[in-house]
C-alpha cells in the first residue's frame, strides 16, 4: 500500500498544456516564467512536479521573442528582387527581404513559396520567419539563434530552482514534402539524444533492421502541439511516458541531414 496518490500519467503517454504566459517581450527572463507557470502547474496537480524522463516542449515563439529575435518591417528596404517576387505573387516585399536575409541558400523560390535553408541548417518554408502571434502587424519572429542552447538554457534553470531538470525541446512548425499540412518539429534540445538509432537490432519477427532512426524528439515535438493547439496561447506542454534516447544530444548537429546526403538535389 501506499500514500501516493494515483497520478494517471503513469499509464501511457500523456501531454499536459501548463499554464498560460503572460506576454512575452524581448529581454523578458523566459526561464523565469518558465519556472513559475510550472509552479503554478505543481500548485493544482502535485503529481505533475517534474521528473528526469519528463520533457518540457517551448514553442520556438516565446523562445525568439524572448531573445529579441524580432524584425519591425517598417524597418526594411527591401531588394528589386524581393519586390518583384512580392508584387507578382501578393506577398508583403519587407517579409521577402527578411527570408531572403536570414536564407544561406535558396532551394526554391517559386509560386509565392521560398524554401530555403537557414545557416542553422533548417530546410524549411520562409526561414522560420513568422508573422503569426507576434502581438504587433508589422513585425515578424525570427528563429532562434542557436535553439539547442536555448533548450539547454531552460533546462538548466529548471533544474536550479525546481530542483530536477526535465528534458526540453524548443519546437516549431514546418512543412514536409510532398505532403500537406504542418507538424511540430524539434529545433533544439537538451537532456536526451533526438534520434533513437535501431539499426543493428532486431525486429519483433527477429531480422535485423537495417534502415530504422526514429526521430522521436519530432514525435514528442508533434504530440505536444496537439495538446497545446496554435492559438491557445499556452506555448508549454508537459511530456511524459515517452521513452527517451540517453545522451545529450543536438538537433543541429544530430537530425540536420548534410548536404552530400541529399537525395533530391
Amino acid at each position: 500500500m501506499t500514500d501516493r496518490p494515483m497520478d494517471p500519467t503513469d499509464d501511457g503517454l500523456s501531454a499536459i498544456p501548463l499554464p498560460p504566459l503572460p506576454e512575452v517581450r524581448p529581454g523578458d527572463d523566459l526561464g523565469g516564467m518558465v519556472v513559475d507557470a510550472w509552479q503554478r502547474l505543481i500548485a493544482q496537480r502535485p503529481m505533475l512536479a517534474p521528473r528526469p524522463d519528463d520533457v518540457l516542449v517551448v514553442t520556438q515563439k516565446v523562445v525568439s521573442k524572448a531573445e529579441g529575435r524580432i524584425v519591425d518591417l517598417s524597418t526594411v528596404e527591401p531588394r528589386p528582387q524581393a519586390v518583384e517576387f512580392a508584387t507578382r505573387w501578393q506577398r508583403d516585399p519587407r517579409q521577402v527581404e527578411v527570408v531572403l536575409r536570414e536564407a544561406v541558400e535558396v532551394v526554391r523560390m517559386e509560386r509565392g513559396v521560398l524554401i530555403v535553408r537557414t545557416r542553422h541548417g533548417f530546410v524549411c518554408a520562409n526561414a522560420g520567419v513568422d508573422a503569426s502571434n507576434v502581438g504587433r502587424p508589422d513585425e515578424v519572429t525570427l528563429l532562434p539563434d542557436d535553439p539547442d542552447g536555448s533548450a539547454r538554457a531552460i533546462r538548466e534553470r529548471l533544474g536550479r530552482e525546481l530542483g530536477v531538470a526535465p528534458c526540453v525541446i524548443v519546437s516549431d512548425s514546418f512543412g514536409r514534402p510532398w505532403r500537406w499540412g504542418i507538424v511540430d518539429v524539434a529545433l533544439g534540445v537538451a537532456g536526451f539524444a533526438p534520434l533513437d538509432d535501431q539499426r543493428g537490432r532486431p525486429d519483433a519477427a527477429g531480422r535485423v533492421m537495417q534502415a530504422t532512426v526514429v526521430a522521436v524528439a519530432d514525435q514528442i515535438a508533434s504530440a505536444a502541439e496537439l495538446a497545446s493547439g496554435k492559438t491557445s496561447g499556452r506555448p508549454l506542454v508537459l511530456v511524459r511516458g515517452a521513452t527517451l534516447p540517453p545522451g545529450d544530444g543536438s538537433v543541429v548537429r544530430d537530425v540536420v541531414m548534410d548536404a552530400a546526403s541529399d537525395m533530391f538535389r
